[in-house]
């Protein structure tokens, strides 16, 4: 049975008749000019709990005194503000929850919380949320709240949803109370103004005494000359001013400091590794023109910063970048921006359970379904307007800038979506495609494969917001086509070495002609071009034959005339853009000419996209190397970037550098001496590359192996659920150190006929990925340098290998696959539909007299699998 408790009061018996008393739920705001007029009712109160025998909570995150008496029996809470806004309302909600019902709670001024999040948004998110929960766990809480300090973001939405609003002010050493809301009550005297007096709380009734107090009070809502900045406008007027004042030589060096160090943790990052290098290449200047293109407050996340970083880095280095570079003109929309979407929209509370593994994904399918028709506030609703005025109708890009994203060890590649808007049509449709990419990119937080990456990366109690960069797309117009003539992204260090002259240290670049998705997205039977830039003619292929085979089909634009993004033939592309300068980028194919020569027959396609004279006859080879380097040695580790490239009239070329972050790479040796086989070995697989990731000699635990004889034959929809079984079997048992994924085609594709369609998410517990070259003609395993699959691999130090069976000094004995014990249906019972499409081995199970050992030479790209018996 639950305690019964008095009525709540304020502790001042006259003060609850003039509110007609407090009612279980009430969030009391008292709005001040100094906490010392707030600690005078707290005190009461506090007391009033206590003789109740009521459970009294202090929340305690601010500067000043504390206002809870000391030895008086609360429970005190200690939270921290600048941890993050997440942890922050995660650790006050803990404690209420932990609370119970009927609780007494006071909580520090609020006005502090502005001050460290420096965001006048935030503070009216935390209390649009903590609000509603204390009112439904019927509790009283109380608030304090500096008047006039901030804008109407934070009064609006405390005031709308708090129960009371008391307004106290201090004349001759006299407080004086003035309520200006108190839900679902009324009195004839109220809202009046009334004098604290001893005991009582009198109504003030001669006009003489309100107008000398209230007559000298702001009213910014009324009086246009006054503005409520808040903190972030206010914050950033400080550094302009102090910005005008160092250039007239008014103001010290270490003052300047000051304010550069606030705003970069403002509106830049609170990441330490990334804040060295912000104060090593921005400056206040350059962090006061970014706040000028924001949309909203807040951070700008990962991505935004790695490029900017990326440019000021070329720019002070020299070396002519600034010619080189295309100049951008890129916006940031600002990580409260979302925070206030998922609050205004009901999708929080989906996000509180996120921070639990076991809760991840309670809930997320639905509150995708209701950010997808999310609403904005018009304010917001029309500063996206005005960018989308001053970008008119060129095509643009909306990428994700996650708080967390691209940081120093986690890349997040590929697990939030980049949305390309063509940017057609009316003022009015050009903003509703716009915000509907908005919503795609801020659905994808929630998305399985996003939130599986966070939690195995141990990331679901960091703060991780989303910001957006919204990037002008880079490219010229062709006909009704948009799209830039080269694109791809680029790796300071190679980690695919298939040739002895080739130096990893050099780097390498993954080459599209077309927008740069075709180089970042795994989604169909197409190549890119793969360089090493010490050696960029060097290729894998041994002959031009392969060199056509392999060579890109598709090409990836913008349809101007259908406002979308598509795929087109190669072909087809350049018969769209005769003055494009093909000669750069393509080679002729000098067999089929020749053929269709002897036959008298005209109108042949021969050109293949190489890039060779790209490389030969011109600096992009040696000025993409260069600027790797660069930026590793910056940034202290190797890097990835992405790039678009043009040409110019004058038949130079420019350069946008659009995304740059550290490269994940864990370098491990470089070449093993060869194993050794006894003599009674069997070898599973052999291989000569390509082979991506670290060399090693190591037993295999288990294989799952996907039979492509019997996959090859099962219709698209079976092999979705082939992979979501694939997903289950390698999330089972999580002591396995070695398990090795085999099957045909290309593991991740979306493509079912080209391979197995698995997330990321399903298969990040996988030490090794073989893909063979077998289940139909024409099926070949794909390197896929610089996908975000690929930048997946290298994150999670797995190991790549493609096999092809009916290649010379390649093997593969499926027999010994087929005769092993199959374990699929033991472990998974219901199962029994894909019983000889999957085996699963226990390779080093100890009831058999054998193990299988895996040694791989990555330097010199051999792979050897092989079991042995066991010694006796």
């Amino acid at each position: 049975m639950e305690k019964e408790y008095p009525p709540f009061s304020t502790g001042l018996p006259n003060l609850d008749r003039v509110l007609e008393n407090l009612v279980s739920g009430d969030n009391v705001v008292w709005r001040v000019d100094s906490v010392d007029d707030y600690r005078p009712f707290v005190v009461p109160f506090c007391e009033c709990a206590i003789r109740q025998g009521r459970q009294l909570v202090y929340f305690r995150f601010a500067q000043h005194r504390p206002l809870v008496p000391a030895g008086i029996g609360a429970s005190l809470y200690e939270v921290h503000a600048e941890d993050g806004f997440e942890n922050f309302i995660d650790g006050i909600f803990n404690a209420i929850e932990k609370h119970g019902r009927e609780v007494c709670y006071v909580f520090d001024s609020l006005s502090e919380l502005a001050v460290d999040w420096y965001s006048d948004r935030m503070l009216g998110n935390f209390f649009m949320l903590a609000c509603p929960y204390l009112y439904r766990m019927e509790t009283i809480a109380y608030f304090g709240l500096l008047r006039n300090y901030h804008s109407s973001f934070a009064t609006s939405s405390i005031h709308t949803t708090a129960q009371l609003v008391l307004d106290v002010y201090r004349n001759h050493d006299r407080l004086y109370l003035h309520p200006l809301k108190v839900y679902d009550r009324h009195s004839p005297t109220m809202y009046t103004l009334h004098l604290w007096e001893k005991e009582r709380f009198l109504p003030v009734t001669r006009s003489a005494t309100i107008t000398e107090i209230l007559a000298k009070v702001p009213q910014p809502w009324l009086d246009f000359t006054i503005q409520r900045l808040g903190m972030w406008q206010s914050t950033f007027m400080q550094a302009q001013e102090a910005l005008d004042e160092a250039r007239n030589g008014r103001l010290s060096g270490r003052e300047l400091e000051f304010h550069f160090h606030r705003v970069s943790r403002m509106a830049i990052t609170r990441d330490p590794a990334l804040l060295k290098l912000v104060e090593r290449y921005l400056d206040l200047e350059d962090i006061i023109a970014i706040r000028k293109r924001m949309i909203g407050t807040g951070l700008i996340g990962g991505k935004s910063v790695g490029m900017l970083l990326a440019r000021a880095i070329l720019n002070k280095k020299g070396q002519g970048w600034r010619d080189k570079l295309e100049v951008h003109d890129s916006f940031y929309i600002g990580s409260d921006v979302f925070y206030t979407f998922l609050v205004e929209n009901d999708c929080w509370w989906v996000r509180r359970k996120q921070r639990n593994a076991e809760t991840l994904l309670e809930g997320a399918e639905n509150a995708r379904q209701r950010m997808l028709s999310g609403k904005f506030p018009e304010y917001i609703s029309s500063q996206f307007m005005e960018m989308l005025d001053y970008f008119g109708q060129s095509p643009i890009i909306v990428r994700s800038s996650s708080l967390l994203e691209d940081n120093f060890g986690n890349a997040f590649s590929g697990k939030y979506q980049s949305v390309f808007c063509a940017n057609q049509g009316t003022p009015k449709e050009r903003l509703e495609t716009f915000i509907s990419a908005v919503r795609k990119v801020y659905t994808s937080t929630m998305s399985k494969e996003a939130l599986l990456y966070r939690a195995h990366r141990g990331l679901l109690d960091r703060d991780e917001q989303m910001a957006l960069l919204v990037q002008r797309v880079s490219g010229a117009v062709y006909d009704d086509l948009f799209f830039p003539q080269i694109a791809g992204v680029g790796f300071s260090f190679n980690p695919y070495v298939w040739n002895a002259e080739i130096d990893p240290k050099a780097g390498m670049l993954r080459l599209v002609f077309g927008l740069g998705t075709r180089a970042v997205d795994r989604c169909d039977d197409d190549y890119t071009r793969v360089v090493a830039l010490n050696a960029p003619l060097k290729r894998p292929e041994s002959n031009f034959n392969e060199v056509r085979k392999f060579a890109q089909r598709r090409v990836d634009v913008l349809d101007l005339r259908a406002n979308q993004l598509v795929s087109r033939y190669f072909e087809d592309v350049v018969k769209s853009a005769p003055d494009m300068p093909i000669t750069m980028v393509a080679s002729r194919d000098e067999e089929p000419e020749k053929r269709l020569r002897e036959q008298k027959t005209q109108g042949v396609f021969s050109w293949v996209l190489t890039f060779n004279r790209l490389f030969v006859e011109t600096d992009f080879v040696k000025d993409m190397r260069a600027m790797l380097q660069t930026l590793q040695e910056a940034y202290g580790c190797p890097v990835d970037v992405e790039y678009t490239g043009n040409f110019m009239d004058d038949g130079s070329y420019r350069i946008n550098l659009v995304q740059c972050r550290p490269f994940q790479v864990q370098r491990g040796p470089g070449a093993l001496a060869p194993q050794e086989m006894p003599p009674n070995a069997r070898v599973l697989l052999e291989t000569h590359g390509p082979i991506i990731g670290n060399s090693r000699l190591c037993p295999v635990d288990r294989i799952i192996y996907v039979v492509p004889s019997r996959y090859g034959l099962l219709p698209m929809s079976d092999r979705y659920a082939v992979a979501r079984l694939i997903g289950k079997l390698t999330h089972l048992d999580k002591t396995q150190k070695c398990l090795m994924l085999v099957g045909p085609g290309r593991w991740g594709t979306t493509t079912p006929s080209l391979g197995v369609p698995v997330s990321f998410a399903d298969i990040n517990t996988v030490s090794v990925i073989c893909e063979l070259a077998a289940m139909h003609e024409g099926l070949v395993p794909d390197v896929s340098l610089g996908t975000h699959f690929f930048n997946d691999l290298v994150e999670f130090n797995m190991l790549y290998l493609a096999l092809y069976p009916d290649r010379k000094d390649y093997a593969f004995n499926e027999q010994i696959l087929l005769s092993a014990p199959n374990r699929l249906l033991e472990l998974v019972p219901e199962a029994s539909v894909w019983n000889g499409t999957v085996i699963v081995i226990d390779a080093m199970d100890a009831s058999r007299d054998s193990q299988t050992i895996l040694s791989v030479d990555a330097m010199n790209q051999k792979a050897v699998c092989f079991v042995q018996k066991n010694a006796v």
